[in-house]
């Protein structure tokens, strides 16, 4: 083995892993990925220069990875390899300590909510979804309902459940900041009546940042109601962007208008302020760089955060076979994108909680964005 070959930098590594996975030598370091479920899932959670990712372990491609992370070594550092030589070290998040607790009925805590990145709470409030019910509505990604089907979860947490496993998460592993989102429950609030009742029930129990995450509601009157039921953060995920890109991946969701989600954007940065609200883009699925930059352009002009990631297919799903986008590709967005956001004084850094702010699901903030 050559351990004197150079290392990758950070972002060259991240895109790397993230397109390709990587294969563990010890599959049971660190906290437990996932297999299946919402995302992000046949992901685990690594730390490259104190920059937390999400990196593929169960994927198709990830089997098959060129790179292989080596045991920890006693100072909790795993060497990365790649054709024989060192291009990197990672380290491992550990389980959480929350996880081995459970509620007075027997619930335990892990399927209430998780731990992703190092310390981000996340849970899906609601497990079931209207476009979920046919695949010819439903997001060709999405594996909302395998979870729940494999008992790892359950359906309806409660405002009262996710209030307990929030504290003990603070209070146990020095959570920082937690993500709530949910499937769509209906074509009306779109999952915003049940973000509120969500949150208010967090906040009443421990003072911890919120992003929630739905749909554009019908009404621009629920954002108010959101942020007056504790969430500081909301995200509205555009996913794809492209009309023909919209209609292959997402049906059900495209007719939600790319028109009525800019309305939407610009109705709740005037109640969460600039860099508060943001989208996630996923990058692999068709649309262009261009169209991507584009579109983010748009966004940040706004006042939205764009948080642009490499799509990984999810087992399970119409699309578990489909190709990640290349590391190249990734850099040709992330670089000028991170770029534009800076000049803009937008960067992750900002967000108060959610997707944006931990950032472990693209290479977006470690080029500065």
């Amino acid at each position: 083995m050559d351990s004197q070959a150079p290392a990758l930098n950070r972002e060259q590594l991240i895109n790397e892993l993230q397109s390709f996975g990587v294969r563990l030598a010890d599959p049971g370091v660190g906290a437990p990925s996932r297999r299946g479920g919402a995302g992000p899932s046949d992901h685990k959670a690594v730390v490259i220069d104190d920059h937390v990712v999400m990196a593929p372990v169960h994927t198709v491609g990830a089997f098959d990875s060129p790179y292989l992370a080596e045991p920890p070594a006693a100072d909790g550092l795993s060497t990365v390899i790649r054709d024989g030589r060192v291009v990197g070290r990672m380290s491992f998040p550990p389980q959480p300590k929350f996880y081995g607790l459970q509620t007075l009925d027997g619930v335990p805590y892990s399927k209430i909510a998780t731990l992703h990145g190092r310390d981000v709470l996340a849970t899906t409030v609601l497990q079931t979804c209207i476009r979920y019910a046919s695949r010819k509505n439903t997001c060709q990604f999405c594996a909302i309902g395998q979870s729940l089907a494999a008992g790892r979860t359950i359906e309806r947490k409660t405002p009262e459940q996710l209030g307990e496993v929030a504290r003990a998460a603070v209070l146990l592993d020095g959570v920082k900041h937690m993500v709530m989102t949910t499937g769509t429950p209906n074509a009306t609030d779109r999952g915003a009546r049940i973000l509120c009742e969500s949150a208010f029930g967090v906040k009443a129990a421990v003072d911890l940042p919120i992003q929630a995450q739905c749909e554009p509601p019908d009404d621009d009157a629920w954002f108010q109601r959101l942020k007056d039921a504790g969430v500081d953060a909301l995200g509205m995920h555009l996913e794809t962007l492209s009309p023909e890109v919209r209609q292959a991946i997402m049906p059900g969701k495209a007719k939600v208008s790319m028109e009525r989600y800019f309305e939407a954007f610009a109705a709740a940065v005037e109640v969460f302020g600039r860099g508060q609200v943001s989208t996630y883009i996923l990058a692999g699925l068709g649309d262009s760089a261009e169209v991507i930059l584009e579109t983010a352009d748009r966004l940040i002009a706004v006042g939205v955060y764009p948080f642009v990631v490499p799509f990984t297919p999810i087992s399970g799903t119409p699309l578990e076979g489909h190709a990640t986008p290349t590391p190249a590709f990734m850099h040709a967005i992330l670089q000028p994108l991170a770029a534009k956001l800076r000049a803009a004084g937008m960067t992750s850094a900002e967000v108060k909680a959610g997707c944006g702010r931990c950032g472990a699901c693209s290479s977006l903030s470690a080029y500065g964005g």
